[in-house]
């Protein structure tokens, strides 16, 4: 159940308070050199989801380093530091992802990936893909900035480090769910929780939107039975791959013909397709896996219940059978509306001359979404696309040559900085249930 809606006591105070705003002015330009130091060590050396040892250990150091408490081993490899001010106040958590994909990279930098590993028993190159090298930077420089203000504040900043923010391996938990589930909160319980994700948009321009900016996703998998059989006489047998390519085409027509898209967007895309050992054998079963992005919980259920019953069906025309499986992965990623409106000052003063837009809804998704079940928060996106370069034409994130504008990265800092100084001087007030 989605947490309670924030009802906000206005006030007319500056983005950041007038004493502190210089202060951190040339804190966070300070630190800018340090900044890209850790983004480029966090990128050559990238460790896959709940691998991410060195980098917690990285991480944890640093934050030792500027006083503050701090626990590790959350979720196997996450991190929580804890900024307590030195007068009572609300509580505000900043997080960062720590994990890099499976992806082999391909762009050429002097501290470009080189490393390889194991993922789900296949040897894949590892690489930061999503930027998340990045937002660990950028929390770690929010860190520095903030930890010289411990006598002004008044209340906690929490930062928190999240492992396997792009899935744990199979049969393994992980990432924000699994925080939760070991009390990452239990002794500070924050009042609002504040994200950002390096993106190919305008170089430092900050983006949000209010509710729903990132989709739900759910994992499938459709296994078809068949009868093995010779490929001469597939009379003989039950046809498993036959049945699949009709059970792909049948799926897809389901967001096309079956919803109501003008209700919410909806997007299933079928991405594997395992079956067969030669190629004149008929298998007797073929497994298709696949991802599915929903906005609406209700339009959720309907999809899942169609896709399963459309492939029981299917599949039984020919003969065959088809196992249906789900796995929720992410909720929708919801930004508190009144939260949200609440923020913009603080963006606009981070953004600077880039400024801030409005975002379309994003299919890809996120488990900060699992946060904001449980506080209310706000998650926006920071542009990094390099300059002098069309839009269309930079690499998106998870692709081999997604890069990222490190001159971009001090709005980000900005951001988080703002944003939990000026929660803890004004604070969304009166909350209600």
């Amino acid at each position: 159940m989605r947490c309670a809606v924030f009802a906000l006591t206005m006030l007319a105070l500056p983005a950041v308070a007038a004493d502190l705003k210089p202060q951190t002015e040339t804190a966070i330009a300070a630190i800018q050199p340090q900044l890209i130091e850790w983004r480029r060590h966090f990128h050559q050396y990238p460790e896959l989801s709940n691998r991410e040892v060195n980098t917690a250990k990285t991480v944890a150091t640093h934050l030792k380093s500027l006083g503050l408490e701090v626990r590790t081993g959350i979720a196997h490899h996450g991190v929580l530091g804890v900024l307590k001010g030195k007068k009572p106040g609300p509580v505000v958590a900043l997080r960062a992802d720590m994990d890099a994909l499976p992806v082999t990279e391909m762009v050429n930098l002097p501290f470009a990936s080189k490393v390889r590993s194991q993922f789900n028993g296949q040897e894949v190159g590892v690489m930061h893909a999503c930027g998340h090298d990045a937002h660990t930077a950028i929390l770690m420089a929010v860190a520095s900035v903030l930890a010289p203000l411990q006598d002004e504040l008044s209340g906690t900043i929490l930062f928190v480090f999240q492992p396997a923010e792009e899935g744990p391996p199979a049969g393994e938990e992980g990432g924000a769910k699994l925080m939760l589930k070991e009390g990452v909160f239990a002794e500070h319980q924050p009042d609002a929780i504040f994200g950002l994700h390096v993106w190919p948009g305008p170089a430092g321009q900050l983006q949000v939107k209010s509710e729903g900016i990132m989709a739900a996703a759910d994992s499938f998998s459709i296994t078809v039975k068949g009868k093995q059989v010779h490929g001469s006489s597939p009379w003989r047998g039950i046809d498993p791959v036959a049945v699949t390519g009709q059970l792909i085409t049948a799926l897809h027509q389901i967001p096309a013909r079956q919803l109501d898209v003008t209700q919410a967007p909806a997007v299933l895309s079928v991405g594997q397709v395992h079956g067969g050992v030669r190629w004149n054998i008929i298998p007797d079963e073929v497994k298709l896996e696949g991802t599915v992005r929903t906005f609406d919980p209700q339009m959720r259920e309907q999809l899942l219940q169609k896709m399963q019953h459309t492939a029981q069906h299917i599949a039984a025309a020919s003969g065959a059978s088809a196992e249906f499986h789900q796995h929720g992965f992410a909720a929708v990623t919801w930004n508190d509306p009144a939260l949200t409106e609440w923020a913009m000052p603080s963006l606009r003063w981070a953004a600077r001359d880039a400024g801030v837009t409005t975002t379309k809804p994003i299919t890809a998704s996120e488990d900060f979404s699992f946060f904001q079940q449980q506080v209310p928060g706000v998650y926006f996106f920071l542009g990094i696309a390099p300059e002098h370069t069309a839009l269309d034409q930079v690499a998106p994130n998870h692709s081999p040559y997604f890069a990222v504008n490190e001159a971009a990265l001090q709005n980000g800092v900005r951001a988080l900085t703002a944003l939990a100084l000026d929660y803890l001087q004004q604070p969304a007030r009166e909350r209600t249930n």
